[in-house]
């Protein structure tokens, strides 16, 4: 079982940065994941943000490339999204995910999930 955590959200005017977190605790044996952030807009479905392979490969959406860049603290088990140049499209309700291994960009392909921390961007 994997519990996830995110903070950091809140409300930023355009331009402006934040830095989400996600705390990963689990009960079994330590494992090594592939870590994501997703984002859901109001009105809109979840979408993939960035994933975190274990081997320290990163993938981006096409709309925070160059903005965004995700991280892992991995003796900290601990998840980051740095997220410059913050546009109004950005807000969204942020969702951290994981799974043992990097399969695919979806949803679909995450078991675990947090509980989201809410970014507002105002213009």
């Amino acid at each position: 079982q994997v519990r996830l955590v995110e903070s950091g959200g809140g409300s930023v005017q355009a331009g402006g940065s934040l830095e989400l977190s996600c705390g990963k605790s689990e009960y079994t044996r330590y494992t090594q994941h592939c870590l994501a952030w997703f984002r859901q807009p109001p009105g809109k479905e979840r979408e993939a943000v960035a994933t975190s392979g274990s081997d320290g490969s990163t993938t981006y959406a096409d709309s925070v490339k160059g903005r965004f860049t995700i991280s892992q603290d991995i003796p900290k088990n601990t998840l980051f999204l740095q997220m410059n140049s913050l546009q109004p499209e950005d807000t969204a309700m942020y969702y951290c995910a994981a799974d043992f291994q990097c399969a695919g960009w979806g949803e679909a392909y995450f078991t675990y999930w947090g509980q989201g921390t809410q970014v507002t961007v105002s213009s």
